[in-house]
Formats: structure tokens, C-alpha cells, sequence
């Protein structure tokens, strides 16, 4: 019978991995048996606080339902999620980046796609409304999809979401809510697209589970910037995923998820009452705001 040392003891759970394991498998648990025996010897961890840590991971499982992914909520706010997807964005983008001196654009940056996305929602036609009847100020997006050499992207799909003025979405509202704030759209044959939605506003991320506990205990708040989610793809171009964030907004310095980019922070120009850019009659104030997109061909 073999008894292994405090010394050993990594190497001897990492000779059990059998031999014809999947090699990426093996390359990422045995990354994770290194790193974990590592904390464990570094920190010097008690027997009591590996069960409080097991204890909160169990918390964080039995918090999930199909409505609520408290485990996506961990990952982003400890920086994992953004960590991923700057990584994923690089590698799937390298050829864009790699000639990004004859372009004449980089690909737009990615961020975290959080938890209330909502896949199958509405398709509807340029122009509409997708705030009405919701709390919020009225806002009015537009802009193009090109491709980095600055060529139009003709019916790429823009899928986009958010909560409503008061920061609360729509699977925050129970099962008789359905759908709100969300809808896909697609570019005309110039790569334009222009929609109706709110102006975003800060909200905090729900921090009434293990998360929030946690969050706490760091001594963080739980605040996100206001920001506007959009899915964007087409054919032959990597997708993307990302915010658009409203210039004015609190906690763009200190976003709970670490999602914030300068080059997805927009200005939101207000308008009084009057025609609008598409040709709607406004009866109170709005804003208004552009952004341009830039997606990378895919490798």
C-alpha cells in the first residue's frame, strides 16, 4: 500500500490520468490538480474553510434555474468570463488583428455576454420599437456593419437586449413577462441598421445569492454601467458578442464584471421633442446615438 506525502501527492493524482485521455482534456485537468494543490499549500487551507468553499459552490449550483445562471454570475465578476472572451476574441480575430496596418479598421472589441441572454427572440424589421410601453427614456441606434477593409456586411444579424430604465430585464420579471427589450434585426444591403429601444441605466447584478455574499465580503458593489447588449453575425465572419455603454453613466470605472471597453463607451445626445432621425414624430424628449461595428473574417 502506497501512502503518499504532503510532496507527492500532485504528482501521484496526476499519474492516475489513463493514457489514452483526450489530450486536451488532460492538458486542462491536469492544469487544474497543479493550480489547485498549489493554492491549497500556498494559503496553507483548513480543513473548515474547504468546506465553506464546497459549501459555497453547492449554493452557487442550487441557485441556478432556467431563469438564472449563478455560476456565469461567479465567473464574470471574478474576471473570468471577460478573461475568456479577450482570449477567445484573439485567437478567433488573429488574421484580422495580424494585418490589422492594411485595414482599415480593427474588429469591433468583444465583452462578456452575461446571463439574461434570451436565445429565439423576435425578428422584426429595421426601425422598430422595442422600448415601447417600457420604463426608460426613448433612444434611437444606428449605424453600420463592415468588415475590417470597411466593405458593408448586407443582412448581418444584430441581436440585441437589455433591461429597462430601471436596470431590471425582462427574465427578472417573472414567467408571465415574456420577451421585452430584446429582437433581432438585420442590415440593408449597405450594412445599415437603426432601431428604437431606452437609454440604459446602471443596475446591479443580483446579488441576493452566494455571489452577492461574496461580493460583500470583498467589500464590492454590485453595480454594472448602463449598457445595451448586441449578438452580431454573419456568414464567413467571426461573431461577436458585446455592450454598448452610455458615456454618462456611474461605475464605468469599477463595472462589477470588468466588461467595460473605452471603445464601446458612446455618447448619448438628447433631443427635445420634435422629428427624429428616421422621421418620427417625438412627443417628449429622446437621444439618439451611433456606433458603427467591425467584424473580423473568419480565419
Amino acid at each position: 500500500m502506497s501512502q503518499h506525502q504532503t510532496q507527492d501527492i500532485t504528482q501521484a493524482v496526476l499519474d492516475r490520468l489513463a493514457d489514452d485521455a483526450d489530450p486536451r482534456f488532460r492538458q486542462i485537468i491536469s492544469a487544474v490538480v497543479r493550480h489547485t494543490h498549489a493554492l491549497v499549500k500556498e494559503i496553507d487551507l483548513k480543513p473548515d474553510e474547504w468546506m465553506a468553499a464546497i459549501q459555497f459552490l453547492t449554493r452557487v449550483g442550487q441557485t441556478c434555474d432556467d431563469k438564472r445562471q449563478e455560476f456565469i454570475l461567479l465567473s464574470d465578476t471574478l474576471g473570468v468570463s471577460m478573461l475568456v472572451v479577450q482570449l477567445d476574441q484573439a485567437r478567433r480575430s488573429a488574421k484580422a488583428l495580424a494585418d490589422a496596418a492594411a485595414a482599415d479598421a480593427r474588429p469591433t472589441e468583444a465583452t462578456v455576454q452575461g446571463p439574461f441572454y434570451w436565445a429565439g427572440s423576435p425578428e422584426l424589421p429595421l426601425g422598430s420599437d422595442i422600448g415601447q410601453g417600457m420604463p426608460g427614456e426613448p433612444a434611437h441606434y444606428s449605424g453600420r456593419i463592415t468588415d475590417t477593409h470597411g466593405q458593408p456586411i448586407a443582412h448581418c444579424c444584430l441581436d440585441v437586449w437589455s433591461g429597462d430604465g430601471e436596470g431590471v430585464y425582462d427574465m427578472q420579471m417573472g414567467s408571465e413577462a415574456g420577451m421585452r427589450l430584446r429582437a433581432r434585426f438585420h442590415t440593408d444591403d449597405d450594412g445599415r441598421y437603426h432601431f428604437w429601444s431606452i437609454k440604459p441605466t446602471f443596475y446591479p447584478v443580483p446579488d441576493d445569492g452566494p455571489v452577492g455574499d461574496m461580493l460583500r465580503a470583498m467589500g464590492r458593489h454590485p453595480n454594472r454601467p448602463g449598457h445595451i447588449h448586441m449578438m452580431v453575425y454573419s456568414d464567413g465572419f467571426v461573431p461577436l458578442t458585446t455592450h454598448l455603454f452610455a458615456h454618462d453613466s456611474p461605475y464605468l470605472d469599477s463595472d462589477a464584471v470588468f466588461g467595460v471597453r473605452d471603445s464601446l463607451v458612446v455618447p448619448y445626445e438628447l433631443h427635445p421633442p420634435g422629428t427624429a432621425p428616421d422621421g418620427r414624430t417625438m412627443d417628449r424628449p429622446y437621444h439618439s446615438t451611433h456606433y458603427d461595428f467591425v467584424l473580423a473574417a473568419a480565419n
